[in-house]
Parts: structure tokens; C-alpha cells; sequence
């Protein structure tokens, strides 16, 4: 049995960490992102390279903007193409905040690993954090690569680990050190130290 971050973000998204997301209508997106900057017309424009008669056509809905203007924009507003049709999100200050201590986490078990999954009271998470006891020794213990949607960050808190990744030679990481990584890619981690090694794991739900 083997580690199963599909689970894990299963669980999120069962306890109401997504929502359905609305189409967005661009031009009011880049007029709300350019007033978010207080910026004119003419400023956002030569932001992005475009000229202000294009730039105010695209904020009226009168011109659908091709790939490259949709980049030019982009770039001008330091965002990615992708975000120009997200959802705005609410500017207001939550000030939310979830604390876990040492001893709690909602705990899960397999043959591998040991996790404690961390902030769980938060909903709607863009990020699940977890901290894991690294039981696995070998790399046959495990059935096959783990690999999963997002991306993945790890610390080691304590012992020393070996990642193996599929496309990288292994690597021996020792308390303190850390690895971002693409999850689709094939993973796995054992612990190499005499004692289970504990890290921290950051997965990202989007």
C-alpha cells in the first residue's frame, strides 16, 4: 500500500475546498485589473504594447483579442494569460487563519507513510499541507510511482530522505533541505536514516 495524494485531495475537495468557477467576461476582467492598478488607458496600453483605441475595444467587448494580444496583456499586467479569465476574487481582508499543534492533524495511515494533514479546518483551500512520517526503506515497497495533479513542495524536518522522481537521478536530501517538484511527474520518497524521517508536504489543489 502505498502513499495516495489523490485520496488526500480527494478529501479536500469532499469537505468543500473547490467551487464551480463562472465564465468570465474579459473585457470587464482587464478594466478592473487596470483600475486595480490605477492605471488610464493610455498607461495600461503601452504597459502592454498595445495601442489605447485596441485596449479600450477589448475592455467594451467590441474586438475579441487574438493569442498574441491576449499575451501582450498579460505581460503588461505581470500575470499570466490564464488569470485574465479567472474569477476576481473578493478583495476583502478575511484574516482567516487555522492553527495546528504538534500533536494534531487528522491522521492517515499506509504501509509507507504516515500523514497528519494540517489546517483542516480551513476551507477552500488553494494549498494542502501535511506533515508525514516516512516509513518506506525501499523503492519496491511501493507499487509502482506515485504522481498526481499540481505541483508539490517537501522539507525535511528531520532524518534523511532519498526522492526518486522519474526523470531525475535520486536525491539525498538531510533536515532542512526541500524539493519543488511537478506531482504528475513520478514520485517517491524513502527514508535512509536510521530513524523515520519526518517532512513536511505541500501539495497545491488547483
Amino acid at each position: 500500500m502505498t502513499r495516495d495524494p489523490k485520496s488526500i485531495i480527494r478529501i479536500a475537495r469532499e469537505t468543500g475546498e473547490e467551487g464551480p468557477v463562472d465564465p468570465v467576461d474579459l473585457g470587464a476582467r482587464v478594466r478592473a485589473l487596470r483600475k486595480a492598478r490605477d492605471w488610464t488607458l493610455e498607461q495600461a496600453a503601452r504597459q502592454a504594447g498595445l495601442a489605447r483605441s485596441t485596449l479600450s475595444k477589448i475592455e467594451n467587448g467590441q474586438m475579441s483579442p487574438t493569442y498574441d494580444a491576449l499575451k501582450k496583456l498579460a505581460v503588461g499586467l505581470e500575470i499570466s494569460v490564464p488569470q485574465l479569465f479567472t474569477p476576481p476574487q473578493d478583495e476583502r481582508v478575511t484574516g482567516r487563519m487555522a492553527v495546528t499543534r504538534s500533536d494534531e492533524g487528522q491522521h492517515h495511515a499506509t504501509a509507507t507513510y504516515e500523514h497528519d494533514l494540517l489546517a483542516e479546518s480551513l476551507t477552500r483551500k488553494k494549498m494542502l499541507p501535511y506533515r508525514a512520517r516516512v516509513r518506506a526503506r525501499k523503492m519496491e515497497e511501493f507499487d509502482g510511482w506515485v504522481r498526481h495533479d499540481g505541483e508539490e513542495f517537501l522539507y525535511v524536518l528531520t532524518g534523511v530522505v532519498r526522492l526518486f522522481t522519474e526523470f531525475y537521478e535520486p536525491i539525498e536530501l538531510r533536515r532542512g533541505d526541500s524539493a519543488y517538484y511537478d506531482a504528475t511527474m513520478g514520485h517517491n520518497v524513502i527514508s535512509v536514516s536510521q530513524e523515520d524521517a519526518t517532512i513536511l508536504w505541500v501539495t497545491s489543489l488547483g
